[in-house]
């Protein structure tokens, strides 16, 4: 989207729609007197509330050259917190996109307060809104119909540096959101490899090596292998690899993502209804992808590593069985008493490979286990660590990015429910605490490095009616996290 500066006053923008924000006590940052008194009119009529995220639209607005004024309420600067800021920007972004309008004018000052999270939020919101799943349901557009493509803003060089950023993050959310989205017939491990070389050859700085299952064979990773056993489809393991830092010696922090591109859970099969939504169950990889974008767009001087373990789980007769013991790459047994615990089955060989790059800190990311939906729902990404420091910085940076994550622990009592009398450790726990039984396989495998583990499962999608789609989280708090 093409961001334009301007400096001129509100009544003297020519444009298509002017966007201001207007606080609860009925004033604009930098208004003019033709703004003030159209305000007040609207205020004093109860026409118009300028609670956080109320909006309205007028055409034609006296003593002002716009062709359509938006009002967007933005209370008290206290309160309107990121996640209000959020909920706000992104139903901004909604109603812009449903003008027919090519070019907007946005006055920052006044909509964000000139708080650089809020300026970067409301480019996130506009980028998150303007995404639309096309791939496989075109969208007929005539060749008349106006397209909102280009933005003038009312504000400082930094303050649209600001906004720049936050646009940035919304198309990587927004690139997470395509592929997560995408069938499981179309979005197989192959062709996640292939979107990865691709990303790879937009960017001087950033490398692509992509393994098959044969190099994987010889590696010695038949944890990740095994789950793949069932499916047509070969698994693939992917490094993307960006350098943005001077030293290239600099320890990288790595992101691993979880890429079960279709997961019907093997043997022990999943109950058809909402199966179809397991497509989504790619999601930790998908939002790799979408970090791994956003970083290259920003330049960030830091080197990172994206490591996406690629497989679909499918029942046949060659499918791991419940009961069969694998043994990882780390050297260690697994017994596998449940296939549809597979999502650790495969981080735990892409964990211990990641050893060999001496990270400063790893996180993984996984739809992992539906657990953690039923204990924080879809409001909070389940966080777990065995690095208090790791762990404080991803909640506080999800608390300041309307990101939020909440920590579950991780203590030796539980760490006892995966014990196994065949085998070094078993897949499943049991009923009890299923998600920090998971959490507490993985950390067997991460014992070399600072970790997290943000289980997904109850934020990366929106389930059902209109809305049904993958979400593009925890992209924000991923990339905030790799800025810090």
């Amino acid at each position: 989207m093409e961001l334009t500066p301007i400096s001129s006053s509100h009544a003297d923008t020519d444009t298509e729609c002017l966007v201001v924000g207007v606080s609860e006590n009925n004033s604009v940052v930098g208004s003019d007197k033709e703004l003030d008194t159209l305000i007040s009119e609207l205020v004093d009529s109860g026409d118009f509330k300028p609670k956080a995220g109320s909006q309205i639209i007028l055409r034609n607005p006296i003593g002002l050259r716009t062709k359509r004024l938006v009002l967007l309420g933005v209370g008290k600067a206290d309160k309107f917190d990121a996640l209000a800021q959020n909920e706000a920007f992104i139903t901004l972004g909604r109603t812009l996109k449903g003008l027919p309008i090519n070019q907007a004018t946005l006055d920052l000052g006044s909509l964000t307060f000139g708080n650089q999270g809020a300026l970067e939020r409301l480019g996130y919101g506009l980028a998150w809104s303007s995404y639309e799943y096309t791939t496989t349901k075109p969208k007929q557009i005539d060749d008349d119909t106006k397209v909102l493509s280009a933005l003038q803003v009312i504000g400082s060089d930094t303050d649209q540096s600001h906004l720049a950023t936050g646009i940035k993050i919304g198309q990587g959310a927004n690139l997470t959101r395509e592929l997560g989205n995408l069938p499981g017939n179309t979005c197989t491990p192959r062709y996640l490899a292939d979107q990865a070389i691709r990303l790879a050859d937009r960017f001087n700085n950033l490398s692509c090596e992509v393994f098959d299952e044969n190099m994987l064979e010889e590696i010695g990773m038949h944890c990740m292998l095994s789950v793949s056993r069932g499916s047509d489809e070969p698994a693939r393991f992917i490094i993307l690899q960006y350098q943005g830092a001077g030293d290239p010696n600099l320890k990288p922090k790595i992101l691993v993502g979880k890429g079960v591109t279709f997961d019907t859970g093997g043997i022990s099969l999943k109950p058809s209804a909402a199966m179809d939504e397991m497509k989504f169950d790619m999601c930790g990889a998908a939002t790799v992808m979408g970090c791994m974008q956003c970083i290259c767009e920003l330049g960030l001087e830091t080197n990172v590593i994206g490591v996406i373990a690629a497989v679909e789980n499918m029942p046949s007769g060659r499918a791991t069985k419940p009961g069969d013991v694998v043994t990882t790459l780390a050297g260690k047994t697994v017994e596998i008493l449940n296939t549809d615990a597979e999502g650790r089955l495969v981080l735990c060989d892409a964990l211990t490979y990641v050893e060999r790059f001496n990270p400063e800190a790893v996180i993984d990311i996984a739809t992992l286990t539906g657990a953690c939906l039923i204990a924080l729902g879809r409001h909070n990404t389940g966080l777990l660590s065995t690095d208090d420091e790791l762990a404080n910085e991803l909640y506080e940076i999800g608390r300041d990015t309307g990101d939020p994550c909440w920590r579950l622990p991780i203590e030796a009592p539980y760490q006892k429910l995966l014990d196994s009398n065949f085998a070094d450790i078993a897949n499943i726990g049991g009923r009890d605490a299923g998600t920090i039984t998971a959490a507490c396989f993985l950390s067997r495998f991460t014992e070399k490095y600072r970790w997290a583990h943000l289980d997904i499962a109850g934020t990366a999608w929106f389930s059902g009616g209109k809305a049904k789609g993958a979400s593009g989280r925890p992209v924000p708090l991923l990339v905030n996290w790799l800025r810090a």
